[in-house]
């Protein structure tokens, strides 16, 4: 399945740079997880560590997305910039990535840091509030689950009118 490609290839966004530029400019990802026949999606606001190749997200510490990723790892998340309906041409402008991968929940404590941070940096223009109200010292990440997604493959595609 990681082989697949768009059928019209003139709607491939092959420039890496362009993917990059989506990953940059997004701020949530809609994810797909699966255990046996029992699929899951879930929505969730992200940020990109670049350096790492990877999306950190951050969560409750229970629920349904904990119990799928604890019985299978594989994701696949969806990114898409909606540039709107066109009218009259029963078409859309838009620009989407699909993310394949592993997901897993964030176990050290400097990662979490870490994770926090880029999520924090990626959404927020000044993280710094956030960071004062809710994190009072390191026992305060233990009220947080962070997860971090390591992306194998990108497939972007866009309309080419």
């Amino acid at each position: 399945m990681d082989s697949y490609h768009p059928k019209r290839k003139k709607n491939e966004i092959l420039d890496e740079d362009a993917k990059l530029a989506l990953l940059k400019a997004g701020n949530h990802v809609t994810i797909a997880l699966c255990d046996g026949n029992t699929p899951y999606i879930v929505t969730l606001s992200y940020g990109l560590d670049q350096a790492h190749n990877c999306l950190y997200f951050h969560c409750a510490n229970k629920g349904d997305k904990l119990d799928f990723i604890a019985r299978n790892a594989r994701a696949c998340a969806t990114l898409i910039k909606d540039n709107g309906y066109l009218e009259t041409k029963c078409d859309h402008d838009y620009e989407t990535l699909v993310i394949r991968g592993s997901i897993q929940v964030v176990a050290g404590l400097e990662e979490k840091k870490h994770g926090l941070q880029v999520l924090l940096g990626h959404l927020e223009k000044d993280p710094r509030p956030i960071f004062e109200r809710n994190i009072k010292d390191d026992s305060s990440y233990s009220g947080v689950t962070i997860l971090r997604l390591d992306m194998d493959s990108i497939i972007g595609k866009k309309y080419q009118g």
